[in-house]
């Protein structure tokens, strides 16, 4: 059959961008090195990402930077009540500053952001509210964020708090803080110390600026009039009044960055303190900006049982379902309440980001962004069955059709003649309240088993541009399982549509695409039943307007992919596959039926035997791909099998032996990868804990593994970054692990440790010295620095998971936030550790069946000389069958995350 096939096809990014960035910088100079700092650190970020990943097609168009000869977009002049700045900007440096931009997105998307944003009178770009931490903990990168944007002609108007800083002159002074529905109880005392810790910190963040050439304001009064918010209640706290804009307008006539904290004052002069959040909020609320930024340290809102970053809220369609959702609650809760009462009081063209200093320019410029965007957007509509146009307006409908449809626009379809077509077809269609987006799906013949067909995908630049195409894309795939369309070959936007499909077919002018469908016979119908129609009118096929050439790939709504994945998707696998056939020796217990089924759905395994003397002769019910029945192979027979790549021995301690030295003495060339403690104390094995030790590169050469038991694997996790920094006192220093299990852990054999009633409204400890994982902990750790840990392991009444409780004597005085700042470095690149934030407990319940392990806690005592961590592990998983699926991915030269949902 002629075309071309692609499944889970993507395609990789070049070396280009690096080589054009360098000489970029050669051409500017070393005069503003520090200015381009963070660009360049961002830009080199991107394009490592993009390497490490699998063969794809980056999210929107090519994204190189443009040739030296290349029109670079002019920053649109604008009437203003506010003169341009007094002296002459330097032209080259603002046009190699907007080069530079094109490597952290398209140049078609830059020039949509900076024509946006300079579209408005200069003091309606953003107003950015910066968190007291990110002061303290990302000066440099906030700077070089700000003083980028200001080269490009922006004007950020910049809000600060000062929690944090406050809290610890507080605690020197000797006063408790105190707080009343999450305000703080100001005093006369207290605001005496906010008023200079507040002038401290804005000179700070301004010296900063300056030193990078960046002109800036401190304001540290008259923008806020303020009244007392409850005197009698919360003492000397004020509800913003009135806002003054002319100082903000003076300091960028002048050519500077206003730089406000959020203290405000009454009539008659007397200061009052005001949280920081609501003092940006109204003084967006006046401004009316495009742009609303909130900076915190963690990048971001998390999903409370995904733990992943949140990409896209839109309100309109999502915030009365998001705001019933259990982990909504307390600040939470309160930050959405308040951005959405903020933006529904703002144009419907406003929007909140909430982002880390270190992604600003990803986040402003472009489609993808890099924190959580929360907008209003539009309410996306649903209608089918009979007079399924009658709950529509019309007008509208045929006015973004008229416009956007490039069957209509080239003649091949009206639009009368296609919305007569709709109700005698069965559709399904989709939209939003604005009108600037518009779907069809069709259904398939009952019993066929094949998927909905999008018929029509039409949309206008602004829906694009505000990825309103990104939320109803999320709307057709919760609603079907599987979905098939067709797309013109030279549509501008067919990388969007590759991003969100599982399998591809190029035949003549048109991509037939298809997501779901796993039959490749229904494909083939497919293909037969779709091309020859799409060659023939151009109107059966997807007509995409306007989508956008990036996307954010996650937002609220929950993913058919999603359900068991330590974050949300199932990364894609290669398209050109080569299949390896593993072996499993012992697959009775819990842990070889979590291998099966990762290797069910793995894209380059195929499960060849399954050795069980119990279960012999029995089908691999876990394994659907094709029929497996369990064997019996003796150690004898194992080198028999020699089309097996990999064979992986989930045996208990103590058994395997034999198995190795037949395979030893045949000198087969199979890895094998261990479950059992036998050889993890061995020289001549690999220690396959690819997180750690430089394991990673030893595991890609080996044939030999030992994969990590599953409380030394969480426990190692949990105490390596300070370990690593020599922060640990050495020797039998105190280190303790505290570790409960799922009783899963305690196998299938019948035991005290695995039974329920034994279990019930109880706590089991046992092995109180010398368990097997205490040695192993101490052992691998002392690669690092010399180390004793002491381990006491207990059984829990549920399932499956593990939480431990690690206490770290130090060996030198850190807080929380130093505690911290060494996991998410240590972490930043391990995409199964998902390090939380200081005072974010993991729990067992949210670790069950995820394939990573999460650390959190970072908690100091009063004297800095001990940390507590606490990390929780699936003790089948990333404890056992996800980490050998790690090491088996390493050892036979495929993607590290094959197979793995990350």
């Amino acid at each position: 059959m002629a075309g071309i096939w692609r499944l889970q096809t993507k395609a990789a990014s070049t070396a280009g961008n690096r080589v054009r960035m360098f000489a970029t910088m050669q051409m500017y100079g070393q005069t503003r090195s520090a200015v381009m700092r963070s660009v360049l650190c961002l830009a080199a970020t991107t394009e490592q990402a993009q390497l490490k990943q699998p063969l794809q097609l980056r999210r929107g168009v090519a994204s190189a930077s443009v040739p030296a000869s290349a029109p670079v977009p002019a920053v649109a002049a604008t009437a203003s009540t506010i003169a341009p700045r007094p002296y002459v900007e330097d032209v080259s440096e603002k046009e190699t500053i907007v080069k530079l931009l094109y490597n952290i997105g398209s140049k078609k998307e830059v020039e949509q952001y900076l024509k946006s944003f300079s579209s408005v009178e200069s003091h309606q770009f953003a107003v950015i509210k910066v968190g007291g931490a990110v002061l303290t903990d990302s000066l440099d990168a906030l700077a070089s964020s700000l003083t980028f944007l200001n080269r490009v002609g922006l004007y950020p108007i910049v809000v600060h708090g000062a929690g944090p800083q406050l809290n610890q002159l507080l605690e020197d002074a000797k006063i408790e803080p105190d707080y009343i529905d999450g305000i703080r109880i100001t005093d006369e005392r207290t605001l005496t110390i906010a008023r200079r810790v507040f002038a401290e910190e804005n000179l700070k963040l301004v010296e900063a600026l300056e030193k990078l050439g960046t002109r800036a304001r401190p304001i540290n009064g008259g923008v806020f009039t303020a009244e007392y918010l409850d005197k009698d209640k919360y003492k000397l706290v004020g509800k913003i009044t009135h806002v003054n804009k002319a100082l903000i307008e003076s300091s960028i006539r002048a050519g500077a960055l206003p730089i406000l904290t959020s203290l405000a004052e009454t009539p008659d002069g007397q200061i009052l303190n005001v949280n920081a959040d609501i003092a940006a909020g109204e003084l967006a609320s006046v401004l009316e900006p495009l742009k609303i930024v909130f900076l915190n340290e963690k990048g971001g809102l998390f999903h409370g049982v995904t733990k992943k970053r949140i990409d896209v809220i839109n309100l309109d369609e999502e915030y009365e379902d998001l705001m019933q959702e259990s982990w909504v609650k307390y600040g939470t809760k309160l930050k959405i309440r308040e951005i959405h009462d903020l933006l529904m009081r703002l144009p419907r063209s406003s929007s909140v980001s909430i982002i880390s200093a270190d992604h600003l320019h990803k986040e402003l410029f472009t489609h993808s962004g890099a924190g959580t965007l929360i907008r209003r957007g539009h309410r996306i509509f649903k209608h089918g069955g009979p007079n399924l146009l009658a709950n529509v307006d019309a007008d509208k409908l045929r006015a973004l059709l008229s416009k956007n449809d490039p069957a209509v626009l080239n003649g091949s379809s009206s639009v009368a003649g296609y919305l007569k077509s709709l109700e005698h077809n069965n559709a399904i269609i989709y939209g939003d309240t604005g009108y600037d987006i518009f779907a069809s799906v069709l259904p398939p013949k009952d019993g066929s088993g094949e998927p909905y067909i999008v018929e029509k995908f039409v949309s206008t630049k602004e829906a694009a541009l505000n990825n309103v195409t990104d939320n109803l894309w999320s709307v057709l795939t919760r609603d079907f399982k599987s979905l098939a369309w067709v797309v013109p070959k030279k549509d501008p936007s067919l990388s969007w549509y590759f991003e969100r499909a599982d399998g591809s077919y190029t035949g003549n002018d048109k991509v037939l695409f298809w997501s779901g469908v796993e039959n490749l016979n229904i494909v083939q119908k497919l293909v037969d039943k779709l091309l020859p129609v799409a060659a023939a009118s151009s109107g059966a096929s997807v007509s995409s307007g306007a989508v956008p050439t990036g996307n954010r790939a996650f937002s609220t709504f929950t993913s058919r992919k999603a359900a068991s994945a330590f974050g949300s998707f199932q990364k894609r696998g290669y398209a050109t596959k080569s299949v390896h056939r593993i072996g499993i020796i012992g697959a009775r217990g819990y842990t070889g039926q979590e291998l099966i089924k990762l290797i069910d759905s793995h894209p380059n395994f195929e499960l060849a035997y399954v050795s069980s003397r119990e279960l012999a002769g029995k089908p691999v019910a876990e394994y659907t791909r094709s029929a497996v029945t369990y064997s019996n192979i003796s150690p004898q027979a194992l080198p028999q099998h020699s089309d097996v790549s990999a064979w992986v021995l989930a045996l208990p301690n103590k058994i395997c032996k034999p198995f190795v030295e037949s395979l030893e003495a045949s000198k087969s060339d199979a890895v094998v990868v261990d479950l059992s403690a036998d050889y993890r104390f061995t020289d001549s094995w690999t220690y396959g804990l690819p997180e750690l030790y430089g394991s990673r590169e030893l595991v890609k050469k080996a044939k030999k593994i030992s994969n990590p038991g599953c409380y030394a694997t969480g426990s190692q996790i949990a105490l390596a970054p300070l370990v690593k920094a020599g922060l640990v006192l050495p020797g039998l220093s105190g280190v303790t692990v505290f570790g409960v299990s799922g009783y899963s852990g305690a196998g299938t054999t019948p035991s005290p440790k695995n039974d329920i009633n034994l279990l019930r409204d109880n706590l089991m400890p046992y092995a109180l010295t010398g368990h097997i994982h205490e040695r192993e902990i101490s052992h691998q750790l002392s690669r690092f620095s010399p180390i004793e840990v002491a381990f006491i392991p207990h059984v829990g009444q549920f399932f499956r998971g593990i939480t431990l409780t690690v206490s770290i004597p130090l060996s030198r005085s850190l807080t929380s936030a130093d505690v911290h700042s060494f996991y998410t470095q240590a972490y930043a690149d391990a995409p199964l550790v998902r390090v939380l934030g200081v005072g974010e407990i993991p729990e067992v319940r949210d670790i069950q069946g995820k394939h990573g392990v999460a650390v959190g806690g970072f908690a100091v005592g009063s004297d800095g000389k001990r940390a507590v961590v606490v990390a929780t592990i699936d003790n089948l998983l990333k404890g056992a069958a996800t980490q050998a699926c790690q090491n088996l991915n390493l050892a036979l030269g495929i993607d590290e995350y094959a197979g793995i949902p990350i």
